[in-house]
């Protein structure tokens, strides 16, 4: 297991069979830096253009198309101090009668304070002025090469991962790719400092990070959709639109998971999911909607831990 440091010179805009940047091998890790949505780093200047640059992509040695990359998010360490949002709310999310009395979207510049562990309007308004939001880093797009040599615009995410922008996808999680391509050839980027569900201001805090992630390689799982495993949940995560599409899909891979890591039919399946899943909305400003089906860890659901068998 080796310990790679990896600078970026230049980035991508789609995930996509592209040349890998570094090559490694299961068990390792890599310290790597990511821009921001619009393209800017750690030092302020534009590196690429905008529209979630990618770091990578990094050829895993031995993937194959039918395996699971195994992902674990080890630290996100933001390395500027601010970061931007637009307001108001997206159009999507609200009802359409009120949108002509909404102002025109403008962005907002914040404060990262990494010691104090917030984020703060730099120029907030008298009657908001003390408030402060918790640091929690996540990263918005990241994910492997696709199938059937596609390039997928970071703008969207799909079965290979992609701009899922969910808040849970941050320092702790492992998320289990299904692997498409030789190598998996997996990306990175767009981190932000905080994030609510749904990324309904159509950005979470936008910044750049320093972060440092390991994989490890599943031989022959069949996943159809990313998987996640976090300190207290188990989840799949799905895209689609409209929104009762990418539901459907993360239900039915988490049955799936259920039904092969406690060897139960679907059936009993079902008891367990009927009472316990719990449901985020991950997102629904991109093209394609994101919804998690999530499962607490209790000594019932232990057994479907990758984490322990991997």
């Amino acid at each position: 297991m080796a310990r790679h440091h990896f600078a970026p010179t230049q980035y991508s805009n789609v995930l996509a069979t592209l040349p890998p940047v570094l090559e490694i091998a299961s068990g390792d890790s890599v310290v790597t830096t990511t821009l921001d949505a619009a393209g800017f780093g750690g030092d302020g200047a534009q590196h690429a253009p905008r529209g979630n640059p990618m770091t990578g992509p990094f050829f895993v040695a031995g993937a194959e198309p039918g395996d699971a990359l195994l992902v674990t998010i080890e630290r996100m360490t933001p390395n500027r101090k601010t970061g931007w949002t637009y307001s108001p709310l997206a159009p999507g999310v609200l009802d359409p009668a009120m949108l002509h009395e909404l102002p025109k979207r403008e962005r907002y510049e914040w404060a990262i304070d990494a010691q104090a562990g917030t984020v703060k309007l730099l120029e907030p308004s008298a009657r908001i002025k003390d408030w402060s939001f918790p640091l929690a880093p996540m990263l918005g797009c990241f994910g492997v090469a696709p199938e059937r040599a596609q390039a997928i615009s970071t703008a969207t995410s799909g079965a290979n991962g992609g701009n899922m922008d969910y808040r849970l996808f941050g320092p702790g999680a492992t998320i289990a790719f299904p692997v498409f391509v030789d190598g998996a050839l997996f990306f990175l980027g767009d981190g932000h400092a905080c994030q609510g569900d749904g990324e309904i201001a159509g950005t979470g805090v936008e910044t750049s990070f320093e972060v440092e992630f390991s994989v490890k390689l599943v031989k022959k799982q069949g996943l159809r959709w990313p998987r996640c495993e976090t300190e207290t949940d188990l989840l799949v995560i799905a895209s689609g639109r409209p929104l009762d599409q990418p539901l459907q899909f993360a239900t039915t891979e988490l049955l799936r998971w259920v039904g092969e890591a406690l060897g139960v039919d679907p059936i009993e399946a079902s008891h367990l999911l009927g009472q316990a899943v719990r449901y985020d909305i991950a997102n629904v400003f991109n093209p394609a909607y994101c919804v998690a089906a999530r499962l607490e860890k209790t000594d019932l659901t232990r057994a479907m831990s990758f984490r322990a068998r991997s």
